[in-house]
């Protein structure tokens, strides 16, 4: 379970009406788009401040400018309205998320184990990488949309989103995608068997302009260009934080491990010093960007190295290809340091043996599941390959 935390609770008046929506097996654009069906608005006009996972139960918060429903629901969803402000939700009105997790059939005795890693997790940190969420466009060994966006090669882009399969999509995107893929450039036939969906509007376009790849590329939903874009960002972001982490960690007492996400290998460690653990809480890595500032001369080299092997350089970090996109600059923290952490040993069932809850907060923008990959268990995701010990989301029954 997954509850978003606003910083303060809205007021009694304003302009725009704050909801608060639960929602369970729908992204967070599924659910903007199916609430906009029910108000009569466009889904530009609710804004939410991030996304949540599809598979969790999350609550998040959305505001709607003028007078709305008290309540709204649907399947998989449901709204209230939780009060008013003057202007409408940003990320910058999130204070963080709370974490409830279920991990079950444990081998018996790992429950309290678990509960004191979560412990010293909370002590000396993890690192911050984004998780596998973030890359939910991109499948290990294809292309990064947003590579070819930034080298400047508008088919390959446009190609990696028309014809590269993706996790998670549905058998017809896919089968059209493998088609797309055989038969590229027969845009009158692959029209004809597009799914309904914003492909179809791309090969429109292409009928009539077979070549211009970069228009086409400007035609793809305006909310996705910046997610497909920034993926890649993410995933250059992950990689140079790794190897600094690397580098600061060799040679000391630290156990490093490593996780995978998006193909690549992560560094993850347990058992520093106090020290290096306060070191890392003020230490941030600059997301990749043409302008970026770095605080150290190690963190400069050590961007610029990961960006040579990608055959890019910092001034190659613009879309240029791009009308309403670009990459965001700012400064991540390297680490992360759950909050209001506590365990608890559920009774043994006979279905789900040895069973155990965690509770934990966590400052916006961070993983839930990288907390459960620190601590040696995975999410449960079929995709991750990792199927016991489980750590389930608690379903609808209060009592769970």
């Amino acid at each position: 379970m997954v509850e978003e935390v606003l910083k303060e609770s809205p007021g009694r008046t304003g302009s725009y009406c704050v909801y608060q929506a639960t929602k369970r097996w729908l992204t967070t654009p599924e659910l903007q788009q199916r609430l906009a069906q029910q108000l009569g608005v466009p889904p530009s006009s609710l804004a939410f401040p991030a996304l949540k996972d599809k598979a969790a139960v999350a609550t998040q918060h959305f505001s709607l400018r003028g007078a709305g429903a008290g309540r709204l629901a649907g399947p998989g969803f449901s709204v209230r309205m939780v009060g008013r402000l003057a202007r409408p939700l940003t990320a910058g009105d999130l204070r963080g998320n709370r974490f409830t997790v279920t991990l079950r059939g444990l081998p018996p005795g790992e429950a309290a184990d678990l509960g004191e890693r979560l412990a010293a997790v909370a002590a000396e940190g993890l690192p911050n990488y984004f998780d596998r969420q973030r890359f939910g466009s991109y499948m290990p060994g294809g292309v990064f949309m947003g590579k070819a966006i930034l080298q400047g090669d508008a088919q390959a882009a446009l190609r990696a989103y028309l014809a590269q399969p993706a996790p998670g999509e549905s058998p017809a995107l896919g089968a059209f995608k493998v088609l797309a893929g055989a038969h590229w450039g027969d845009w009158d036939m692959l029209f004809q068997h597009a799914p309904r969906s914003n492909h179809r509007s791309l090969l429109t376009f292409l009928r009539d302009h077979p070549a211009d790849f970069r228009k086409a590329l400007n035609l793809i939903t305006p909310r996705l260009l910046p997610l497909l874009l920034s993926a890649y960002q993410s995933f250059l972001w992950n990689r140079m934080v790794s190897r600094f982490l690397q580098a600061r960690l060799a040679g000391g007492p630290a156990q490093v491990s490593f996780v995978e996400v998006a193909g690549e290998p992560l560094a993850m460690y347990r058992g520093i010093s106090s020290e290096l653990a306060e070191e890392l809480r003020s230490l941030a890595m600059p997301l990749p960007h043409h302008r970026a500032s770095f605080a150290s001369a190690e963190m400069q080299a050590i961007a610029l190295q990961v960006l040579a092997e990608e055959g890019l350089a910092l001034e190659d970090l613009k879309a240029r290809l791009l009308k309403r996109a670009y990459l965001p600059r700012g400064h991540r923290p390297m680490a992360v340091f759950p909050q209001e952490t506590s365990w608890e040993a559920l009774a043994p069932s006979a279905d789900d043996g040895t069973r155990l809850r965690l509770k934990f907060f966590l400052p916006p923008g961070s993983y839930g599941t990288l907390v459960l990959r620190a601590l040696g268990t995975e999410s449960g995701d079929p995709e991750a390959g990792e199927q016991s010990p489980q750590a389930e989301l608690p379903g609808e029954d209060p009592a769970e």
